[in-house]
């Protein structure tokens, strides 16, 4: 832990101007208030705060920030007060440590809902100064630092899962790499610890071979640059295990199959210095297609500048050369951080910090906190390709966008009014995906709303949220015009008048908020037309029962859960037998489909299942449905396939790691068996989709396994 003078002398060795006393009294008074308070793991917990202001000293960054980060948890977890603060350290300090204060007891219905609108808050904090996110970022290292003195497991992944699904993308998103990838590693050492201490174990084995290598490429390069007469400092960077497992997940490869374990860093002074590097490398070694990135002339959206190439390097070493100048490495490392113009708040318009628009954007339009967090997710998780405008701005969107993701990204309104779409000058369909470079013009029409199709193949949460929300919209419409033709059915044939002033009496009652929602209600079935009949008018009769329907019928005794509030599908009604296809294997996160199968109620399909093209002629069958499951309440059956090593042990360790990763394997069954390997199936039980795909990663991982794919049949 820094004492108080080596935060001060650290602070003043890069800013003379630094307010040395402001230093002082935030350092003493974190201590005061935070007295004999204890952290997990046994330490005082002024430690802490301590340790963030350490971490952003080593930012270099000012002293508003290094107070904030002393002072950001006084207000939540003693006696101080905003008042208390601003009235000792100012009104900017004030301001910073509201929006980094963690926030108090909410009365949400979940830990989700309750994550979700912390975020929020967050979001709109540092939408104000963006020196909010700098502090909690540092705050969140250092709680992800000292996480292995949580007793209790599941908080564990949960913070971890929260670091690695929110702060480590924002991280990434104002360019600190260097806090993104720690932040990513500690998280995936918590999710996944069998795979990283593999990918640790096995990266440390392949550096150990290969270290004279490292030093004769570096020594090589050099020498190809010197000749040129390039001065350059270069070295070996190492990607991370979580690096490593997440390119091994992505591309579907072995570990042995990478190539870039390892990349080489050329630094130099300027612009120009930067291509006559690349040029002086490429005409000495082969180039690998395809690897070649400039991202100097068409930067990151988050800032980031470099020239990325891939070459057959020294003793036909596949290799990864970055070439940048000092100021852009500084950036890359640091991002946001790596310059004061923090300090002035952040310009929305600027094309670094539109992704804080979009996201605001789609904190306004997301019906629920738990949509907004998803849509911010998919908005923040995605590689970028960019795309041009007609008058040539830039607009950067995730991998695999649409034209309709780039109508959203251009406004709103473009988006909800896009009718057709020139790529290049040609016209395309909305479903084609957009590559880097491609010139794209929308073409718009008033009359035109959006289609809820285009939720299918949109990848951006700003789409994503304005479709749903429309979508949302016109059956809310829909609902409250089937309820009303309902009510006025059944009113009519009691004998009975129906106003709008008699609904307005029973709203209350009825626990609706107004005539429009009861209505809602009313169509959905969640409140029945003869319950409002008889909250109008008590003396109304009651409805003859048909005793022939009282005993449940064979289809309605097979329900997913007793509980028909518990469906874990939406869009059913209660009480229907519900059967998951076994040709797909839907999970919850699939997107999916009901079937009316005659005597089996619904069958549910994900969405990509290849039988539903045979009910393409019948959509009278088809059921527009979505899942409905509380977090770790139920479990489904997934299926994987994959290719292991024949020799002892390996089945065993395969279903070792299922097991440790809380799959429950329901069945096996080897397909093919031959000299050197096995081919099987197994069933998994496990809670959703990403449960599975965790399972899948981590037995990739593994040496013994060669192949791993989720199965469909």
């Amino acid at each position: 832990m820094l004492r108080q003078f080596e935060l001060v002398e650290k602070v003043k060795s890069y800013d003379s101007q630094a307010d040395e006393d402001l230093l002082n009294r935030a350092y003493v008074y974190a201590i005061k208030m935070h007295g004999s308070q204890k952290r997990a793991s046994g330490d005082p917990y002024f430690s802490h705060p301590i340790e963030v202001a350490g971490i952003l000293s080593d930012l270099r960054i000012d002293s508003e920030s290094i107070v904030t980060g002393l002072l950001h948890d006084v207000v939540e977890d003693t006696d101080a007060t905003i008042a208390d603060v601003e009235a000792m350290f100012g009104g900017n300090v004030a301001k910073l440590v509201d929006g980094v204060t963690k926030l108090g007891r909410l009365e949400i219905r979940s830990e989700r809902s309750k994550h979700a609108e912390n975020f929020r808050k967050l979001l709109l904090a540092m939408s104000k100064d963006i020196r909010v996110l700098l502090v909690k970022l540092a705050d969140r290292l250092h709680n992800m630092r000292t996480l292995h003195y949580i007793g209790k497991l599941e908080k564990r992944q949960w913070i971890a899962r929260e670091t690695l699904e929110i702060y480590a993308p924002l991280a990434e998103r104002i360019g600190m790499q260097h806090f993104q990838e720690e932040l990513q590693d500690l998280a995936f050492s918590h999710l996944q610890p069998e795979a990283h201490r593999s990918i640790v174990r096995r990266r440390a084995f392949l550096l150990g071979q290969g270290g004279d290598l490292t030093e004769a490429v570096i020594d090589d390069l050099g020498k190809t640059l010197k000749r040129e007469e390039v001065e350059a400092r270069i070295f070996g960077r190492v990607k991370s295990p979580y690096s490593i497992w997440n390119k091994m997940q992505r591309k579907n490869m072995q570990f042995e199959q990478l190539s870039d374990i390892m990349a080489f860093r050329v630094i130099v002074g300027t612009v120009g210095e930067c291509y006559h590097a690349l040029g002086a490398l490429h005409g000495q070694y082969p180039v690998v297609p395809g690897r070649f990135k400039d991202y100097i002339s068409t930067p990151k959206s988050n800032g980031y500048r470099s020239l990325h190439t891939g070459l057959m390097g020294p003793r036909g070493r596949r290799i990864e050369v970055q070439i940048r100048t000092r100021e852009m490495d500084e950036v890359g490392e640091y991002g946001v951080a790596a310059h004061w113009s923090y300090k002035q708040g952040i310009d929305l318009d600027d094309r670094q910090y539109r992704w804080v628009r979009e996201l605001l954007d789609i904190l306004e339009h997301a019906p629920t906190l738990e949509e907004f967090l998803e849509h911010t997710k998919l908005e923040m998780f995605q590689d970028r390709v960019f795309c041009f405008t007609p008058k040539g701005e830039l607009i950067a969107l995730p991998r695999g966008a649409s034209p309709v993701d780039f109508a959203y990204a251009v406004h709103s309104e473009v988006g909800d009014t896009c009718v057709g779409t020139k790529v290049n000058g040609r016209m395309v369909p909305f479903r084609t995906k957009l590559k880097n470079g491609d010139q794209v013009e929308i073409v718009t029409s008033k009359a035109q709303t959006p289609s809820p199709d285009w939720e299918s193949f949109v990848v951006t949460g700003k789409a994503k949220a304005r479709i749903r929300r429309h979508r949302q919209l016109k059956e809310r419409d829909q609902h409250a015009a089937l309820g009303r033709q309902m009510l006025a059915r059944l009113f009519h044939q009691e004998g009975y008048e129906l106003t709008e002033k008699a609904l307005e009496g029973v709203i209350k009652k009825l626990k609706q908020d107004s005539v429009g929602d009861l209505a809602v209600a009313v169509g959905l079935s969640n409140v029945t037309a003869r319950e409002v009949l008889v909250s109008v008018y008590p003396n109304a009769r009651a409805p003859v029962r048909d005793k022939s329907r009282a005993a449940p019928s064979p289809m309605q005794r097979k329900p997913v859960s007793t509980n028909s509030n518990a469906l874990p599908i939406n869009g059913l009604i209660p009480g229907m037998a519900v059967h998951f296809a076994h040709c797909c294997h839907p999970l919850p996160d699939d997107r999916i489909v009901g079937i009316v199968t005659t005597g089996r109620g619904v069958t549910v399909h994900s969405i990509d299942c290849e039988t539903l093209q045979a009910f393409e002629t019948e959509p009278e069958r088809w059921i527009d449905i979505s899942w409905n499951v509380p977090e770790a309440e139920q479990r489904f059956r997934g299926r994987i396939k994959a290719v292991i090593t024949n020799e002892p042990g390996s089945l065993g360790n395969l279903t070792t790691i299922i097991g440790k990763a809380h799959g429950n394997i329901a069945n096996l069954k080897i397909t093919n068996r031959t000299m050197d390997f096995f081919e099987l199936f197994v069933d998994v039980e496990v809670s959703g989709l990403k449960h599975l795909t965790d399972i899948t990663a981590t037995l990739r991982a593994a040496p013994s396994v060669t192949y791993v794919e989720r199965a469909r049949g």
